[in-house]
């Protein structure tokens, strides 16, 4: 899996971040001591979500090595509106319309013999979503801390509900038996951002030239160093830098998600990749396309290329959303 990136120049971040309320909920956050810093526990003032204007594109290729791909994406764009159709109200009393507008972001980076990664990563992005579509009361706004510690809470029962719906699938079927997929999952509303993740694909935001890795790895190498036993570059770590310890179905061993949340600014980008980019490219190269790039659709196709010209020796998936907020209030 992929080699480890991770940004620590992150002072400018960590200040924007503590001034404008960030959190990072639960027990199950894995966030590296970097991030547990700048992620603060107070509540945010909601953004309207709909004058948020956010572009979107996302790209994947097989790579030069492997026959099939087993990495999927998906981009949602959810939408809760109320019109006034006829009312005897003073137009003081009731707007004509509310509109509530959110995105979704998810990568996928399956494993397992033959098709078995393919249908583990194309499972879990299916049953997420229909686990939010039977949702019976979808929470489109942020305006207390209740709504905040309950949305995260969700984040993490989803991916142990698509962990079930994957072991009940393998149990089912013996071609599918150790089959096992990494999920990043970034879901905005209004300038907050939510991010839900396990395995080694990432989520990363960019805020102004500075790139800033957002999630952790869960693989071996990543542990030995945390734990001081290595750094990040003992040529040693290598391998092991394949060795995920943390999955949706392929462990016996239950792991919860990393789940975080901070507040967006204008013209952050928020990226989402498997580690076949992260494994070809470095962070430098790819701060530097998302710096220069005319659009997230160019960015897309710029960081696909680049690590199929560094080799692609994996599959390799993108997915960029691209942040524009109204100016402030007079």
């Amino acid at each position: 899996m992929a080699p480890t990136h991770i940004d620590h120049s992150m002072t400018a971040l960590r200040r924007d971040l503590k001034k404008e309320g960030s959190i990072n909920r639960g027990k199950h956050s894995n966030a590296d001591d970097d991030t547990r810093e700048l992620l603060i526990s107070r509540p945010t003032t909601s953004l309207a979500s709909s004058l948020v204007r956010v572009e979107i594109a996302g790209a994947t290729h097989c790579g030069h090595v492997r026959k099939n791909n087993e990495d999927h994406y998906l981009a949602v764009r959810v939408e809760r509106s109320l019109a006034t159709l006829c009312t005897n109200l003073a137009e003081s009393d009731l707007n004509e319309k509310f509109d509530e507008i959110g995105y979704g972001l998810l990568v996928a980076d399956g494993m397992g013999g033959l098709a078995a990664g393919e249908v583990a990563s194309r499972i879990v992005l299916c049953k997420l979503i229909e686990l939010v579509v039977n949702t019976p009361d979808w929470i489109m706004r942020f305006n207390e801390q209740a709504d905040v510690a309950k949305a995260m809470e969700r984040i993490t029962q989803r991916f142990r509900q698509v962990d079930d719906a994957l072991r009940d699938q393998a149990a089912q079927d013996n071609s599918l038996v150790g089959m096992g997929t990494t999920l990043t999952v970034a879901v905005s509303l209004g300038a907050t951002l939510l991010i839900g993740h396990i395995g080694d694909s990432r989520a990363y935001v960019m805020r102004g030239k500075s790139l800033h890795q957002m999630t952790k790895d869960h693989t071996l190498a990543q542990t030995l160093v945390d734990a001081g036993i290595a750094t990040s570059n003992d040529a040693s770590m290598q391998a092991l830098h394949h060795v995920l310890i943390a999955a949706l179905g392929a462990s016996s061993q239950r792991a919860d998600p990393q789940v975080l949340r901070f507040r967006l600014n204008h013209n952050d980008q928020v990226l989402l990749c498997t580690d076949g980019l992260t494994e070809m490219v470095n962070a430098e190269t790819i701060a530097s396309v998302l710096s220069e790039a005319s659009s997230a659709k160019a960015a897309c196709d710029s960081l696909i290329n680049l690590a199929l010209n560094a080799g692609g020796k994996d599959n390799v998936t993108v997915v960029l959303a691209r942040y524009e907020f109204p100016p402030p209030a007079k």
